[in-house]
């Protein structure tokens, strides 16, 4: 009887240690062999080793097929592949960062900034999508929309060339010379000789 009992005792104990998930080696190998076609510049074939072990409920699956349909010029599907990734992970910034390269390719440029508001209510210090807004409301001639998030950029990164040169091109275009021309010129220390620093700064003069 003891014996027994031990028996169900060591069974119990089995049963109740976590298992690794059946399949973690082939998703590993598919993963492997995904990204050496990716660096031959087969996207195709790095599209397709993974296709044959997606599941839907994967985020780094379709995280991973958003990018690699968005590299093969398939950006319908790479939204799919991408929205459902920000359907599993709802707070991660990653997968809308992706899916912004699709709508950017399709000029869904309303899209983007709904998207990049959704990061920035998680995220209000991005850099990247602060620059990025102030971007794509420069390029719509919206500057005073444009200039509280060039302000923040700038004010994390002081020295950022990019994001200099944008910040006072910005002002130059709400007519705000004064300021234009500091940040022309600390756009100079950046990047000594550039044109377009140059260009701002002889307007101004």
């Amino acid at each position: 009887m003891e014996k027994v009992m031990i028996r169900l005792m060591l069974l119990a104990l089995l049963l109740s240690m976590p298992l690794v998930a059946p399949g973690q080696e082939v998703l590993r190998e598919a993963f492997r062999s995904s990204y050496e076609a990716e660096n031959a510049g087969e996207i195709g074939k790095a599209i397709d080793v993974l296709a044959e072990v997606y599941e839907p409920s994967s985020y780094e699956l379709n995280l991973r097929l958003g990018w690699l349909n968005y590299q093969k010029g398939n950006m319908e599907q790479s939204m799919v592949y991408y929205r459902r990734a920000v359907d599993l992970k709802p707070y991660a910034v990653e997968p809308k960062l992706g899916l912004a390269y699709p709508y950017s390719a399709m000029a869904m440029w309303d899209e983007i900034i709904s998207l990049y508001d959704s990061i920035l209510k998680t995220d209000p210090q991005n850099s990247l999508v602060n620059y990025r807004m102030g971007l794509i409301f420069y390029n719509r001639g919206q500057y005073d929309r444009a200039d509280p998030y060039l302000e923040k950029v700038v004010n994390l990164y002081p020295f950022d060339y990019d994001s200099l040169l944008l910040f006072a091109w910005n002002k130059l275009m709400m007519g705000r010379t004064r300021e234009a021309k500091v940040l022309f010129q600390k756009t100079l220390l950046a990047s000594p000789g550039d044109e377009s620093a140059q260009r701002g700064l002889n307007m101004i003069r």
